[in-house]
Formats: structure tokens, sequence, C-alpha cells
């Protein structure tokens, strides 16, 4: 089902995810990008850019989300199409909240996703025209 709806992402938004690889082995390491899920949640984010990211266990820690995360947030504001990006993590987990910091996503304000608290971070668009 992942890859059905993440790759009708892209002729439909213009955007979407891709897949995350070793570039010295080609040993897939996870998926990345932006989708609009239409989630259900207050404030909306419909219509916003939301940024995910999953990297198998193997590999977290080396770097590979911290690179791929910020060559698609540089895609992103180079279509200058879009005023920000956000993305929901789970309170506890502390690793991506420390990644999307890294990458200029603030505000980290609770909110509730499906009944469980959740963290709502906003990345304003850089090298918008």
């Amino acid at each position: 089902m992942r890859l059905l709806r993440y790759g009708g992402l892209w002729p439909l938004l213009g955007y979407g995810y891709w897949a995350v690889r070793e570039k010295l082995s080609g040993r897939y390491i996870g998926d990345l990008g932006f989708a609009d899920f239409h989630r259900e949640c207050e404030p909306s984010i419909i219509g916003v850019p939301e940024a995910g990211w999953a990297i198998a266990s193997w590999a977290q820690g080396r770097g590979f989300a911290r690179e791929a995360l910020g060559a698609a947030l540089r895609w992103l504001d180079g279509e200058r199409r879009f005023e920000r990006s956000c993305c929901l993590i789970a309170p506890e987990n502390t690793v991506s909240v420390h990644l999307a910091e890294r990458h200029g996503f603030v505000g980290g304000t609770t909110i509730q996703f499906k009944g469980e608290d959740t963290l709502l971070f906003y990345r304003p668009a850089k090298n918008i025209a």
C-alpha cells in the first residue's frame, strides 16, 4: 500500500517520497519526503507539505536521515511554491525531534492526533521569491 500511495503523490501534488539508499552499496535504507495526507488535526495542515521519514534501524545514527532530509528540504525550497512545511512527531521520538529542529523546524506544539499527544513542527520556506 505504501508503494501505491507514495507513487500517487508525485503526479497529483508535484512532490512525494524518495527511497533512501546507501551510496556505496545501494542498499535500501528507508523512505523520506513530503505528503499531504489530509490528516484530521487542529490546526489543520491540509495543503502544507508534511515531511516524513522512516529509516531502517541498522542505518540509524549514521547521518543518513540528516543528509537525506537536508537534500529534500533544499529541493522543496527550490520549488518556491510553499510558504512552509511541517512534520508530526511522537513526543518520545527524541531522535526525530532533534533531526527536525536541526533542519529548522520549530514550534513543537503539542496537539492531539488519533487520540495521542503529538508534536507539530513548522519550517518556514527559504528562498521564496
